[in-house]
């Protein structure tokens, strides 16, 4: 006996299997629910109007039956007849059924008669006499079965006249009542199932947003969120986000949710890539320094030196100094970027960019330096003055190092309300535009290509990098204007408030 592979189920398709089977189920609840609902209010009203019903009947019945002692009594008093004359019963106007009965001041019945269907009188038999026994003729009503003639609703009347006891059938109003129950029931009946197929009609469609809603969750699920590019995954669409139901405020959420989602895996994607490109730009800037160090180690172990010792010395002292500097900024980005304190102590800024400015001059006397302190007031900060210092070395040593000689560097602070603004601008011929949307990225440089000569000058990209991070941990903000003549850093950085 042969048999096929088997199937297996993946996990996703079983959790679609059984929203499947939820949905269902919930569909059928809801209409059973309706069902029961309409069931219980179609069997309270039924049972409502049976019982006002026959209380009425049974009222108006009862009516009749006293109407009729009465007037038998009144007939009595004018025939001249025995105890046991019925003889009223012949007067017209007396319905078939009615029942007539004398009895004494005992109790005891004298006489009981019954009018036929044609009109006669019937004298009851004993046994149906024994079943009037024991009536107080007070005029209360009371229900007795006859037998050979049925329930009759009788009252026994004696007050200032004659005693005497009358009665009428039953049969009327129970087939009157038991019609009614029968009439209720096909009525009922009828409008459960009109209402079973409107609920269940009416149920599908409310639902049927939720299922899209089930739907769109489904696809999500399939879609691989583990790798590549997340982009353009599924909504719950919109003709089933109505904020006014329930289910299209769960689409809302579910779409929301689905933004988000999408969101934090495209910047997790971003930062992932920018974790891939910033790592392969730190082993390039550390290789090359590195190989510069290695190659020279190897032609001094070999001891076939084609340089000066010396000059070999000072190449690995320098590659190792640069390689130093790499390895304490990148320390420092990471330092920044898990959030750790400064050194926070009162700063004056127009004291520390002069510093810097005068710095910067000493380094670079073949471009124009002008400092221009629009200060009313000192501008005191808060913040560790060595880091500020290096955000505004880093900015003039990056006009310096990217613009031609003789071009004018103006370094300006001046206060705007509440806050300190530097601005380092020059006359330079400016960043590529395509370059300045990245320029506060790390390993941004002016020249994209990742290779430099050994030996070569100029940074690694993190200058401006490291400046944007120190200035957003002191809560302030760097900002960069550029065009053809005109490039401007500014930093704003929070006074002390007086």
């Amino acid at each position: 006996m042969r048999s096929g592979p088997l199937k297996t189920e993946t996990k996703t398709e079983r959790g679609e299997r059984r929203a499947r089977v939820r949905g269902r189920s919930l569909r059928a609840r809801l209409v059973l629910f309706f069902c029961v609902t309409l069931v219980v209010v179609c069997a309270a009203m039924a049972l409502t109007t049976v019982f006002v019903q026959r209380v009425y009947l049974i009222g108006d019945l009862d009516q009749r039956v006293t109407d009729a002692a009465e007037r038998s009594q009144g007939g009595l008093q004018r025939r001249t007849g025995g105890a046991s004359d019925l003889g009223f019963l012949n007067e017209r106007g007396q319905p078939a059924g009615t029942l007539a009965a004398r009895f004494d001041d005992s109790g005891a019945v004298l006489a009981a008669e019954v009018v036929t269907e044609d009109g006669h009188q019937q004298v009851l038999t004993a046994t149906q006499r024994a079943a009037l026994d024991g009536l107080a003729a007070d005029g209360s009503l009371h229900t007795r079965a006859i037998p050979g003639l049925g329930t009759y609703r009788l009252t026994a009347i004696g007050d200032d006249g004659v005693p005497v006891l009358a009665g009428l059938p039953m049969g009327n109003v129970q087939r009157m009542i038991n019609g009614l129950v029968v009439a209720e029931s096909v009525i009922a009946a009828v409008g459960l199932i009109g209402a079973a197929c409107v609920s269940a009609v009416v149920v599908r469609r409310r639902l049927r947003p939720l299922g899209r809603v089930a739907a769109t969750a489904a696809e999500v699920s399939r879609t691989p969120l583990n790798r590549g590019e997340i982009t353009g995954l599924t909504r719950v669409p919109s003709s089933f986000t109505d904020s006014g139901t329930e289910v299209g405020q769960v689409g809302i959420a579910l779409n929301r949710l689905i933004d988000h989602v999408e969101s934090s895996l495209s910047e997790r994607q971003r930062t992932e890539e920018r974790m891939r490109r910033f790592l392969a730009d730190a082993s390039h800037e550390l290789r090359t320094p590195l190989a510069s160090i290695a190659g020279y180690a190897e032609i001094m172990d070999r001891g076939t030196l084609t340089i000066e010792p010396a000059l070999a010395w000072r190449r690995v002292s320098a590659q190792s100094a640069r390689m130093t500097g790499l390895v304490e900024d990148l320390l420092l980005l990471a330092r920044l970027d898990e959030g750790r304190p400064l050194q926070s102590a009162e700063v004056n800024v127009a004291t520390l960019v002069a510093e810097a400015v005068w710095d910067a001059q000493a380094a670079s006397s073949g471009h124009e330096w002008q400092l221009s302190l629009r200060l009313d007031v000192p501008t005191p900060v808060v913040g560790d003055a060595s880091r500020l210092h290096q955000v505004v070395a880093n900015l003039l040593a990056n006009a310096r190092v990217h613009t031609p000689v003789g071009t004018k560097i103006t370094v300006i602070v001046e206060t705007t309300g509440t806050h300190c603004v530097i601005r380092v601008r020059d006359d330079g011929p400016g960043i590529p535009p395509d370059l300045l949307p990245s320029v506060f990225e790390r390993f941004t440089r002016a020249d994209a290509s990742r290779s430099r000569a050994s030996g070569q000058d100029g940074g690694a990209g993190l200058g401006l990098a490291i400046a944007a991070a120190i200035t957003q941990a002191h809560g302030g903000r760097l900002d960069v204007e550029s065009e053809p003549g005109r490039t401007e850093f500014s930093i704003t950085l929070p006074t002390i408030a007086h």
